[in-house]
């Protein structure tokens, strides 16, 4: 897929480029597997602000995806490829032999009528293939990884993303993220094979602001450009780092500060991302 580039005929598009969107063969979503897409303003149930910088944004319809890949041994026939405005990688509509059909991710080099299958053994390893590591080669790029039997694939969703399997002990295998970070994950849990597509995502230039406020992504305001009731960092006379280490909104110690509490899981972390 090729970037595409624009007359600067306004500021905006002087320095904007988008995708060209050669691969996709669908304009419309299958209605069957589209639902309404209520925002929350990055508001809680209360009301409360939740996360910032959120809200505005164009109007989406969501699109259910088939993560769990739990249709076993029942072969399907990839349909068409799809533009899905709620992530960044594409989706594909595949119609399986019992004539359902599902929403899958979109991996590269994954063609309109190329056949793929979801099994509880050894299948072919071609990309939109999925099966449990335990069947997987080593060395061979997969995404849409579980971390729990059955829960559905939680991990390397997004665009150009990938993990590679690296080596297999005992119950688990050892899988380097996309992040580097090596991890134990199950063999039983599921994976597909291949790397996501649409590579191209990250070569995007957004070009203005308000396309990022398509997007629905507000302003992010400095927190030393605030007054002192607005954020820790705020006030002072003239410009000032904060005088204090850096911290959030609330107080809470940030750049550097370990936030990660979930010990149960720290024995499957084999190396760290950050050295």
């Amino acid at each position: 897929m090729g970037i595409k580039t624009y007359r600067p005929q306004t500021a905006g598009l002087r320095h904007r480029t988008g995708l060209t969107y050669e691969e996709l063969t669908e304009i419309r979503p299958y209605k069957p597997l589209v639902a309404m897409y209520s925002k929350s303003g990055g508001r809680d149930s209360r009301g409360h602000l939740a996360s910032r910088h959120r809200g505005g944004g164009n109007k989406r319809m969501f699109r259910f995806i088939d993560f769990k890949r739990d249709k076993i041994d029942i072969p399907g026939v990839v349909e068409t490829v799809e533009y899905d405005p709620n992530r960044s990688s594409f989706i594909s509509l595949v119609k399986y032999a019992d004539g359902e059909r599902r929403y899958i991710l979109a991996p590269l080099n994954l063609k309109v009528g190329q056949a793929i299958v979801s099994s509880d053994a050894q299948v072919d390893i071609l990309p939109g293939n999925a099966m449990p590591l335990r069947f997987i080669p080593l060395g061979t790029i997969i995404h849409n990884i579980e971390l729990k039997k059955h829960k559905g694939g939680q991990i390397a969703k997004s665009a150009g993303s990938g993990a590679q399997i690296l080596a297999k002990e005992g119950d688990y295998a050892h899988v380097r993220l996309p992040s580097s970070e090596i991890r134990l994950i199950h063999m039983d849990c599921r994976a597909t094979v291949g790397q996501v597509g649409n590579l191209d995502h990250q070569n995007i230039s957004v070009g203005k602001a308000g396309r990022t406020r398509w997007l629905g992504w507000r302003p992010h305001v400095r927190g030393t450009a605030m007054n002192p009731i607005d954020h820790p960092h705020g006030g002072g006379e003239g410009r000032s780092k904060g005088g204090r280490h850096p911290v959030s909104p609330e107080g809470i110690p940030t750049k550097g500060f370990k936030t990660r509490e979930n010990k149960r899981t720290q024995a499957f972390i084999v190396r760290r991302r950050s050295k």
